[in-house]
């Protein structure tokens, strides 16, 4: 048999190419569903899910490449001939379906790659090439918008698919023609005529038209607002002391899967008091409160707030009080600090730059989960890293 296409079969190229990416999203979709829905409340879970989705990701960025080199290939070659054109109807919804078909199974794993790559952390997939795209932000907002339009292309494919099989039973069982034999490489066949009609085309991209503001009102809105609904912010203390933090930024950085995951909080104050006088023992005191709700952590923020891990509805707030100390080459910050309700000594080294009546901080250190009950059920590091790196910079000002 020939690798190529004539008018009436088709090579070994396409047949390969149509049955392995089949093979793929046929394997897709039920494995995206049983992992979209498996509960993840025990570590055990937990890690079963993040590897199903695993293999959903590897194997949808596998079918993207098939479906790419799919169409690039169908372009070279000549399509076989309908062997009924004389039934339009048929015809043209035949040819819908396959621009549905081939636009889908591009469409639908890349936005799927795009809103893995938008997101930190949980779930990386099985390669060595990075987990990023280029031009593609971590960006919460990105990622809930590409899980829409990957959910809303889904069922598109879906729908798309559950017609082609249909037709293909349909010829084999009822029209008793060779379209399926065709497929398979056991037989050819087909009319002489070869219609060219753009309108097939027209009716799908019509479809998809449609197909966008029902995902939006199905998927995206729902999401959007799930991701707006945040816990209730806790009050944080006025702030004293002789310095004003101006701006500054508060991040924590922890490892699940192997894959690091960045996160920040947003809402957070320091009280500084501060005195550059080197033949002091102690340069000063800060007290440092921290809104636990305000933090975003990539995919498994909502996962961070639960009761295992921060548990922010009955723990809103950590705070770190300590002295700020000299040292040879900066300064030190010795003090406890409280999350969780547990309380431990915290010393870390920090730089400080005075400049033109401003103090640049800068300060990156480690915690461990454990000992502050963050994630019990997770003894070993498996699933979940014992080091939680901070990275803390911050800008104050005089007043």
């Amino acid at each position: 048999m020939s690798t190529k296409n004539t008018t009436t079969g088709f090579g070994s190229v396409a047949r390969f190419f149509h049955w392995s990416v089949a093979f793929c999203i046929i394997t897709l979709i039920p494995l995206g569903i049983i992992a979209d829905g498996m509960a993840f409340d025990t570590p055990e879970l937990l890690t079963r899910k993040a590897f199903l989705f695993q293999i959903h990701k590897t194997l949808g960025v596998l079918a993207f490449f098939l479906a790419l080199a799919r169409i690039l290939w169908a372009l070279t070659q000549p399509k076989p001939a309908p062997l009924h054109p004389d039934r339009k109807l048929e015809t043209f919804v035949a040819e819908m379906i396959h621009w549905l078909l081939y636009g889908s199974l591009v469409l639908v794993p890349l936005t799927g790659w795009i809103h893995h790559a938008a997101t930190t952390g949980f779930a990386p997939i099985f390669w060595p090439f990075g987990q990023n795209l280029p031009f593609v932000e971590k960006s919460e907002d990105t990622a809930v918008l590409f899980s829409a339009l990957h959910k809303t292309f889904e069922r598109v494919l879906a729908f798309s698919i559950l017609l082609h099989i249909a037709g293909a039973l349909k010829h084999h069982f009822v029209d008793k023609d060779i379209v399926l034999k065709r497929m398979l490489g056991r037989a050819e066949g087909g009319s002489a005529i070869i219609q060219h009609s753009k309108s097939p085309l027209y009716a799908a991209l019509l479809v998809w038209a449609v197909a966008l503001p029902v995902g939006g009102a199905v998927f995206y809105l729902p999401a959007l607002n799930a991701h707006s609904v945040e816990l209730e912010a806790p009050e944080l203390a006025e702030t004293s002391g002789n310095w004003t933090v101006r701006e500054g930024s508060l991040e924590i950085s922890v490892t699940q899967f192997g894959s690091a995951v960045t996160g920040r909080f947003a809402d957070w104050n320091a009280s500084i008091n501060f005195t550059d006088d080197r033949t002091l023992p102690v340069a000063g005191n800060v007290d440092v409160e921290i809104a636990i709700s305000s933090l975003t952590l990539g995919s498994v923020t909502d996962q961070a707030m639960d009761a295992d891990f921060f548990n922010a509805s009955q723990f809103p707030t950590a705070r770190f009080i300590g002295d700020i100390i000299h040292s040879d080459d900066g300064y030190i910050a010795d003090g406890a600090f409280t999350l969780k309700g547990v309380t431990q000594p915290l010393r870390f080294d920090f730089d400080l730059v005075l400049s033109d009546g401003e103090a640049e901080m800068t300060a990156s250190f480690d915690l461990m989960r454990l000992d502050y009950q963050i994630g019990p059920d997770m003894p070993d590091e498996s699933s979940l890293a014992f080091p939680v790196h901070v990275k803390i910079n911050l800008i104050a000002e005089p007043g």
